[in-house]
Parts: C-alpha cells; structure tokens; sequence
C-alpha cells in the first residue's frame, strides 16, 4: 500500500532555521511542510505590509530554500508545502523562484495561493449579509471598523491540492488551516474523495500533531530529563498510508523523543472541543483516537473520525489599538521583589505628576513568581529579580514620556538598581485580535502556478 512521508520543519516563525535541512536530510521525505503562522505573526506581517506592499511575508522562507538548494537538485521527488505566503504569498513566490533562479532552478514550479486576504471585499461581503461580530464577545464590527489593517480567512487544503495538481513542487499559501498543509498531499496523492471523513480526519489528525515542530517530538514535553537530547531534537514525520493509516515519528539517530506520552501532549495542544476539532475540510473527533507504540520512537494513530465541515470558516481580523512600551531594571539586595515593587509603583507615580494617564499598565516582579501568579508560593526572598513595567495607550507621546521615567531610577531610586541597558525603549503599534467567521460560501482559494524563472521575468 502506498504510503507518504510528510515531516514539518517549522511550528512557528522563527524555529530553528536547521531543522528542515536536517529533516530532509534524515527523514527519506516525500513532502516537506513548515508552518509559521499565528495570529500574532499575521498581526506582524500586516504591520510589515502596511510599511512595504512588497513585505508581508515570512522572511526565513528564503534562509530556509538557500539551505535546501543542495537537496531539491538531490531529491527530485521532494515537494514543499508552507503558509510562508502569509499576508503576501505571491510576493514570496517571486522571492523564493528568485533564489532558485540564481541557483539553477529555474525550471522549478512554484505556486501561490492566495484567496485568503479579505480586506478589499469587507464592505461587498458586508452588503450581502456578513456582519463579522467578534466571535466570543458577539460585538459588532463597527467599533473597529476604521482601524482594520488585514482581514484573512482560514481556508483548507484544496487551494494545495490544486497546486499540486498543476505540478507545483513548491506550494506557497497565504492564511490556511495548520492541519491542511499535511491534508493536502495526502488528498493529491492518494486522490481521497473530499467527503471521505474518516481518511480526511486521520490526515487532519497527523497535521495537528506535526504542526508545532518538535513539540510532539521531545520539545515542551513534561517528562523532560536531560537524558533526552534536544539540542540535536529530530522534528516529527508523518507517514501516512491510503487507507488512513497514520504513523509519527522522527528522523534515525536524531535526539528528542516519540512516545504515546509526547505524542498524546500535542494531540491535546491548543484544542477547544476534543469530539470537534474545526478546519475548513473536516470535523474530527479527537475523543476516539488511540495511540500505541509502533517501535522504537514511533506512535501508531488510529481511530479518528470525521464528519462535514461548519458551513462558517474562521477569519482572522487585525486592527489598530494603539501603542505599547516596556522596560526592564534588575533590583538586587536584602528584599528585593518589594523593593522591586516600589519601583514599578514610583514610575508610574511620576508619570501620573508628570500629567499623564496612562490607558493600561503593568508591573510584573520576574523571579518572584509573577510569570505564574499564584501558582507557586516563594519559599524565600529572593536576592535579585527582574522589574518589568508596561504600559499602553492610544497616545505614542504618552508612551515616550512613561520610557523616560526608567533611567533615574538608577540615582534616583531605592538601592539596588541596576541592569540599565540598551537605551529607552521605544512605544511599539499594537494590532489586536478579532476572532470572526464568514460563509464559506464566499470565499475560494486562488492558485496561481508557474515556474520560478515564470515569476521573476
């Protein structure tokens, strides 16, 4: 029976740039996926497209495919899967097919897949019905409407598909479900039929266990000794068969761990209702699903189960909410987390006779049990610990005035304090988070596939 092997180098913009050369080096890959979106990095890229309309997508990308040029000549029968398209795949196809150009490969298809970006069809979908009410709140649109800078929709695996339907040997996307990256070579090259929900839900399930990298392969995982090597951590493959089977493991003699235990945490990970798991192609269940062991460092997964997707598909929504600044100090002696305090209490009192008001702030005492407050009670005073004071506001003017009030804490505050480096911080835009849906029937993936001396010319 034919199986494939699909391992994912990257759960997130800026994971190890390494991996996925180690991964096809060592993995006998079919397909290579990386996935770098969040929220927050799609909030970052609208930022940086706002700025360059050439900008907006993920940067690495291309350190990624320099360091791959050696093994894409090697390995004609590995093909590239990745969301590095963020806010701008087309751009990032024309980027990465220059690179291969440069290199010699300018025979190599590239696709881009966009349809995702919503933002210039906000007021037509409005006219025909779509209201975009935040999805946890219900609060109407019209309270940001003026603010929003990026507008993307989750779309599933069949823009992939169709890439790789059209030869596409590297696939670049916009805003798609995690698990679709995985999804979609399985859909191609077993030519599964798209109502087919229980093999949709077993590659859906292989995707969200390989989407965050080496978090299901020995990274974050809470029976962590050192006996257990990450700094040579293998990041996670998939082999996935025609019939569903779906297998996880890693690459031979690469560190990390796959057990049911590391696997089972990530199955867990960043789920909401475990019996509906939500992407664009497939409903699964996740409370059925078994894990065993299948030899050393591999998991047999089986017994997922799928049904028909919402009718509704998420939409990510960015927007303006102002400015946001923070500094550090190091506060160190006898007492040192309340001394710390009183700092943090002394900015903000001669911000506040200085005449401003501040819209939100936050002091934080780090080593004192303020990244988990409440969690873990201090067994004793600790000799040095790190202030952290925040703070936004609609005003950039505000915000500079709150960073200047750090540094004469050094002679002009209690004793202790030092750790004063690299300059006044500078008040940073902030984009917020509103969580939306939309008719799927409103939206559809656009493929666009050509080879990489196509999209430079």
């Amino acid at each position: 029976m034919k199986t494939i092997r699909v391992g994912n180098g990257a759960g997130f913009w800026g994971d190890n740039l390494d991996a996925p050369r180690l991964l096809c080096e060592g993995g006998k890959l079919d397909y290579l996926t990386l996935e770098y979106l969040a929220e927050l990095t799609m909030s970052i890229l609208a930022h940086q497209k706002s700025r360059d309309p050439g900008a907006g997508w993920v940067t690495d990308f291309g350190d990624v495919i320099r360091s791959l040029i050696p093994l894409l000549r090697g390995q004609p029968g590995l093909k590239i899967v990745t969301n590095a398209g963020g806010m701008n795949p087309q751009g990032c196809a024309v980027a990465v097919s220059r690179i291969l150009a440069e290199a010699g490969l300018g025979d190599v298809s590239v696709a881009a897949v966009g349809g995702d970006d919503l933002l210039p069809r906000l007021g037509e979908l409005a006219r025909v019905g779509e209201s975009f009410p935040h999805f946890e709140t219900g609060e109407a649109i019209d309270a940001i409407r003026d603010r929003i800078v990026s507008a993307n929709v989750y779309l599933g695996a069949a823009g992939i598909v169709e890439a790789l339907g059209r030869q596409a040997r590297i696939v670049v996307t916009g805003r798609v479900a995690d698990a679709s990256l995985t999804l979609g070579p399985a859909i191609h090259e077993f030519g599964w039929d798209w109502q087919d929900w229980s093999r949709l839900a077993a590659a859906t399930v292989a995707g969200h266990l390989i989407e965050c990298g080496a978090q299901c392969t020995g990274g974050m995982f809470s029976a962590w000794t050192p006996a257990v090597s990450l700094a040579d951590v293998g990041y996670p493959i998939a082999e996935i068969s025609a019939d569903g089977r779906v297998v996880i493991t890693k690459p031979e003699n690469s560190g990390g761990v796959v057990s049911v235990e590391s696997v089972g945490e990530q199955l867990l990970y960043e789920i909401g209702d475990p019996a509906h798991y939500l992407t664009p192609d497939v409903d699964t269940d996740f409370s059925q699903v078994r894990l065993s062991p299948d030899g050393r460092d591999r998991v047999h997964v089986s017994h997922a189960r799928g049904a028909p997707p919402p009718e509704t598909l998420k939409v990510s929504i960015a927007y303006q909410d102002g400015f946001i600044a923070s500094s550090t100090l190091v506060i160190c002696g006898p007492h040192a987390a309340t001394t710390a305090q009183e700092a943090g209490a002394m900015i903000l009192e001669r911000v506040r006779r200085a005449g401003v008001k501040l819209a939100r702030t936050q002091v934080e005492i780090l080593g004192a049990g303020d990244t988990a407050p409440g969690i873990v009670a201090q067994e004793a005073s600790p000799w040095d610990v790190v202030l952290r004071v925040s703070a936004a506001d609609p005003s950039r003017q505000a915000l500079e005035r709150f960073a200047r009030e750090f540094a004469p804490l050094v002679t002009a505050g209690p004793p202790g304090v030092t750790g004063y480096v690299g300059g006044r911080s500078k008040p940073r835009p902030v984009l917020a988070y509103w969580p939306t849906t939309v008719s799927r029937s409103r939206v559809r993936a656009e493929v666009t596939v050509r080879s990489s001396k196509e999209w430079v010319a």
